[in-house]
C-alpha cells in the first residue's frame, strides 16, 4: 500500500474514534471454576474464571464487542445492566425475551456502542439464577472532565450475595415446590466474604488508599435478592451520580441499593492513619419474611500499597449500620437524589400507565407438590398478570419475524380489579394472578409515565423495578395508595433523577417518565430475582419509528438459535 494513502488512513481511524469513540473487543469464556468459600470448595460458573469477572472500561461513544462462549453446563445470556441498547435490542441479554440463550459449547457476540451515559453501570448473567456468579463492572467514563474535582483513584466495589448450595439448585428445587428459596450464607465486597465469616478473614477485601486523598467509589449492588445498607466507619461519602448519570452532591453516612442499582461516591481520606471497616448488611422492609442476616466486610487501609492485610488490619474501626427494618433511613436516602441539571421534562404524557407490584399465591392443583403456606405456591404479577417466559423462541424475535403465538398483546394499562392495595388483609379473591406472556404496546415517541402501586397481597416489601433499554425520570415516591389528587402536587418536575432501578417502598409507590425512543422488545421487571422467578415483570415493545435511525437493527447472523 502507498505509504501516502496508509497515513491518510490511519489519520482518518484517529479522526473517526474522536469523533464517534474507540472500538474495543473482549472475550468471555463461561465455565466451572474452582473456588473456596466459608470453608468448603466448590466448582461454580465464572467468566474467565474470575469472581467477581472482568471490570470493562470504556468512553462514553465508545462501542463494544464481547465474544461469549458457554463451556458451563447451563444455558446462558449476558444482559450489559443499563446499557440503552439503542436499535441493538438483541444485544441486551434477558433469556427468551430479546434472544434465545447461548447454549453449552456455544457462543455469540454481542455489539452495542455506549452513548450518552457516564458513570457506572455493570453486566450480568440473565438466565435462572447464574447471577449469583456471572458479573462484572462496566465503567463509562466522560469525554471530558467529571463536573467534579478529578478522583486520586477511582474504586469498583461490587456488592454481591453467596450461596453454599448451588444456586442453580437452590431456585430449582424451590421452583419444583412453589416455595421460597434457601436465604443466602453470605453477603461479599468484591467476591470475599469478609472477617465476620468462617474461614474469611485471611482473604478479606482489602482497599489501600492514601492520606488526604479523595477517591471515587464505584458501588454495584449485584446481589440476587438483597436491598443492601452501606457504610465506611467515621467517614462520610458524597453521592455524585447513580446508574450513570450525574446528580447534585449530596453528603451521607450510609448507602441503600437494591439489586441492580449503582451509585457513585466520593470520599476524602482524612482520617487517621489506621484502618476502618467497609460494611453492608441486608435492609428487609417485608415482616416476617427470612433474610440473610450476617455483615459483611471490607478494609479501607491508609498508606499501603498492596490488597493484602497489613499492619493496621489488627482492629479496624466499624461503622454504625442501621437496623434491617429502618425504612425511614432507605426512604431518605432514595429522596436525596436530583440531577445535577435542571431537566425539560417530556411531555404531553401519551400513556398513563398504572401497574400494581407484588407477590401472590396459587394454590395447589392436583398432583403438584406445593411448598407455599398452607399447601400454596408462591407467585408473584404485575397488573395481577404472572409473566411466563416463552421456551421455544424470544419475544423480540416473534415481534420483529411477526410470529405469531408466543406472545399477545393485551397487557392491561390499569388493574383489571381496583382495590385497596395496600390494606393490611386484602381479600384472598385477589391473591391469585393469571399466567400470560402478555405485552404492551408503544408507538415509537410516546411520553409513557407508569404509577408503580405497591401492593400487600401477601407480604408487603419494596420492589427495585428495572427497565431495560431506558432510562427514566423518577417524578415521586411515598406511601400508601397512590392519589392522584394529592400526590401529583409533590412531583419533582425540577430536577427528578434519572435512573434505570427504582425502588417502590414498602407498602408505597412511584411514578417514572420516559419517552420510547428505543425500538425493540424491552423487559421491566423486579430486581429480586426471587420474584422475576416467580413472575414479577412485563415487558413492552416499542414500534419503529421513520428512517433507518429509528429503526431496530436486523437481527445478527450469529443470534443463538433456539
Amino acid at each position: 500500500m502507498n505509504p501516502h494513502c496508509l497515513i491518510f488512513l490511519l489519520w482518518l481511524s484517529h479522526l473517526f474514534a474522536h469523533i464517534y469513540g474507540e472500538y474495543h473487543y473482549h472475550e468471555f469464556v463461561v465455565q466451572e471454576s474452582p473456588v473456596k468459600r466459608l470453608c468448603k470448595a466448590h466448582n461454580r460458573i465464572f467468566v474467565n474464571g474470575q469472581f467477581p469477572g472482568p471490570t470493562l472500561e470504556v468512553t462514553d461513544g465508545d462501542t463494544l464487542e464481547v465474544k461469549v462462549t458457554n463451556k458451563a453446563i447451563y444455558n446462558v445470556t449476558i444482559h450489559w445492566h443499563g446499557v440503552r441498547q439503542f436499535r441493538t435490542a438483541w444485544a441486551d441479554g434477558p433469556e427468551f425475551v430479546t434472544q434465545c440463550p447461548i447454549r453449552p459449547g456455544e457462543s455469540y457476540t454481542y455489539r452495542f456502542t455506549v452513548l450518552g451515559q457516564i458513570g457506572t453501570l455493570w453486566w450480568h448473567a440473565h438466565s435462572s439464577w447464574l447471577r449469583a456468579t456471572v458479573y462484572g463492572a462496566l465503567i463509562i467514563h466522560p469525554k471530558g472532565d467529571y463536573p467534579f474535582k478529578k478522583p486520586d483513584r477511582e474504586i469498583p466495589i461490587l456488592l454481591g450475595e453467596w450461596w453454599d448450595r448451588n444456586p442453580i439448585d437452590v431456585v430449582r428445587n424451590a421452583t419444583r415446590f412453589g416455595a421460597a428459596p434457601d436465604t443466602s450464607d453470605a453477603f461479599t465486597i468484591n467476591g470475599q466474604p469478609g472477617d465476620f465469616y468462617n474461614c474469611s478473614s485471611k482473604d478479606t477485601t482489602v482497599f489501600p488508599v492514601k492520606s488526604g486523598e479523595t477517591n471515587l467509589l464505584r458501588f454495584i449492588n449485584a446481589a440476587l435478592n438483597t436491598e443492601l445498607f452501606v457504610a465506611i466507619a467515621r467517614h462520610k461519602m458524597t453521592v455524585v451520580g447513580a446508574d450513570a448519570s450525574y446528580d447534585k452532591p449530596f453528603e451521607t453516612s450510609v448507602l441503600m441499593l437494591g439489586p441492580g442499582q449503582t451509585t457513585d461516591v466520593l470520599v476524602t481520606f482524612d482520617k487517621n492513619k489506621g484502618s476502618y471497616y467497609l460494611a453492608a448488611q441486608a435492609y428487609s422492609s417485608a415482616q416476617g419474611v427470612p433474610f440473610d442476616n450476617t455483615t459483611t466486610t471490607a478494609i479501607i487501609d491508609y498508606d499501603i500499597e498492596t490488597t493484602k492485610r497489613g499492619k493496621n488490619n489488627k482492629s479496624p474501626a466499624f461503622p454504625k449500620l442501621p437496623a434491617f427494618n429502618d425504612t425511614p433511613t432507605a426512604t431518605k436516602f432514595a429522596e436525596s437524589f436530583r440531577s445535577l441539571e435542571t431537566v425539560k421534562l417530556p411531555e404531553p404524557v401519551n400513556e398513563n400507565l398504572f401497574f400494581t407490584v407484588g407477590v401472590g399465591l396459587f394454590n395447589c392443583q392436583p398432583g403438584q407438590k406445593c411448598g407455599g403456606p398452607n399447601g400454596t405456591r408462591f407467585t408473584a404479577s404485575i397488573n395481577n398478570v404472572s409473566f411466563v417466559l416463552p421456551s421455544n423462541f424470544s419475544i423480540l424475535q416473534a415481534h420483529y419475524h411477526r410470529v405469531p403465538g408466543v406472545f399477545t398483546t393485551d397487557f392491561p394499562a390499569v388493574p383489571p380489579v381496583q382495590f385497596n392495595y395496600t390494606a393490611q388483609n386484602v381479600s384472598r379473591s385477589l391473591w391469585q394472578p393469571v399466567p400470560g406472556t402478555k405485552i404492551y404496546n408503544l408507538k415509537y415517541g410516546s411520553v409513557v409515565q407508569v404509577v408503580l402501586q405497591g401492593t400487600s397481597i401477601f407480604a408487603a416489601e419494596s420492589h427495585p423495578i428495572h427497565l431495560h433499554g431506558n432510562d427514566f425520570y423518577i417524578l415521586g415516591q411515598g406511601f400508601g395508595n397512590f392519589n392522584s389528587q394529592k400526590d401529583t402536587k409533590k412531583f419533582n418536575l425540577v430536577d427528578p433523577p434519572l435512573r434505570n432501578t427504582v425502588t417502590v417502598p414498602v407498602n408505597g409507590w412511584a411514578v417514572i417518565r420516559w419517552v420510547a425512543d428505543n425500538p425493540g422488545v424491552w423487559l421491566m421487571h423486579c430486581h429480586l430475582d426471587v420474584h422475576i422467578t416467580w413472575g414479577l415483570a412485563m415487558a413492552f415493545s416499542v414500534e419503529d419509528g421513520k428512517g433507518e435511525l429509528e429503526t431496530l437493527e436486523p437481527p445478527p447472523n450469529d443470534l443463538p438459535l433456539c
